[in-house]
């Protein structure tokens, strides 16, 4: 009884607090560094025609659509030119451009709700015009064969290049594979990061692995980019994250880290309780005939994990994050990049598509941050960064 009496107290301060994070939200740009959206629409088949109706305003597949990212506060979420590792340069080359063409078609059929973005000027000024920019980065370099490709994917509105993804490739080695190619970067990727500085396009060092982030930071002469990484402090043994040196080195070099919502990002004790999980789940599925992956398992697993939210991190766990980085790098070196579209059914509660970012914007403020710390994580931080790099190809 006590403890619903204090519950009905609270309400209208809670209320009160979460307006306000709202407020904030929809006040702030709002940049998140990494959404899966384009390789989204093109395993859903996605056509470029005037005709196809998928364009996402307002629908409830998957985890981006412009209806939900305005009730979020979302104005800039860089659109992830995604090439998977199986693919050969030239294949790689054939997909970005693909994806490319897709997110500019979106913008043309729809420029009253979205535009590509390719300077964080052109962010303001699409903001302050009520639609939704969209910014392009490549994840995965693997299409750069030739050092001229770098200005040929800066032409096509490329904006960051995640240096590799799951494999190494010609240019350094990932952070999900174990052979060690290079110990780095390659001779070659070291004049691809040179080069990516030149052309104004920002080096993400996401994906890879511990010694090529070193050899980046070492050499390049703007700072870097973690698109969509969390924190190994809360995920030991997940090279994938990064470690509190890496957070202190990217300090030196001016950097940001974007943190991924993805839950196996955010807290190595979820991951445990995932797997533990999983393995009851394909117990279920295989007395059912069923795989994971069958349309018919699909409301099958939606209902167990719906009974199992210790499945998935929350809202804290990424401003716990936050709070890391702002401890060890400060405020000015921490923004969001949660993965949307990208990390599957591992979202953390109360993020679970992009209409959550005032959940964090309330947390922060419950933890006594700023309305210009929040200005700062939302957009100040990585437009920082991408502006430092587009000066940065005007002088050389």
């Amino acid at each position: 009884m006590k403890r619903t009496l204090l519950l009905l107290a609270l309400a209208p301060c809670l209320a009160f607090a979460q307006s306000k994070a709202d407020k904030l939200a929809h006040k702030y740009i709002i940049a998140d560094g990494h959404v899966d959206l384009p390789y989204r629409l093109k395993v859903k088949h996605f056509q470029l025609k005037k005709e196809y109706t998928g364009i996402p305003i307002s629908t409830d597949e998957g985890d981006f659509d412009y209806t939900r990212a305005k009730a979020g506060g979302l104005d800039a979420p860089f659109m992830s030119i995604y090439i998977p590792s199986k693919f050969t340069p030239s294949e790689g080359k054939l997909l970005a451009d693909s994806l490319i063409n897709m997110v500019n078609f979106i913008c043309e059929e729809k420029p009253t709700y979205f535009e590509v973005a390719k300077s964080p000027s052109d962010v303001r000024r699409i903001f302050k015009e009520g639609k939704i920019a969209l910014p392009m980065g490549m994840e995965n370099g693997s299409p750069i064969e030739r050092l001229e490709d770098v200005a040929y994917f800066r032409k096509r509105g490329i904006s960051y290049v995640t240096l590799t993804h799951a494999k190494p490739n010609q240019i350094c080695d990932s952070s999900y594979d174990t052979t060690r190619l290079w110990q780095g970067l390659s001779p070659f990727g070291e004049k691809v990061v040179l080069e990516l500085a030149k052309q104004g396009i920002m080096i993400d060092i996401s994906h890879v692995s511990d010694s090529t982030f070193y050899d980046a930071a070492r050499i390049s002469p703007v700072p870097l980019l973690a698109s969509h990484s969390s924190l190994r402090h809360f995920t030991p043994g997940f090279e994938r994250n990064m470690s509190d040196d890496m957070l202190k080195v990217l300090k030196e070099n001016g950097g940001v880290i974007m943190i991924n919502f993805g839950s196996t990002f955010l807290d190595g004790e979820v991951t445990q309780t995932r797997e533990k999980l999983r393995k009851e789940l394909n117990e279920i599925l295989e007395a059912k005939g069923l795989k994971m992956r069958d349309k018919e398992a699909k409301p099958l697993v939606e209902q167990f994990f719906k009974e199992h939210p210790e499945a998935y991190s929350d809202v804290e766990k990424v401003v716990d994050h936050i709070d890391r980085v702002v401890q060890i790098a400060g405020i000015d070196h921490v923004g969001l990049g949660s993965d949307f579209d990208g990390v599957g059914d591992s979202l953390p509660t109360g993020l679970k598509d992009v209409s959550g970012y005032p959940h964090i914007v309330a947390e922060m403020l419950k933890r006594g941050y700023s309305k210009k710390d929040i200005k700062k994580l939302g957009s100040d931080n990585v437009f920082r960064v991408w502006q430092a790099t587009i000066d940065y190809a005007a002088n050389h």
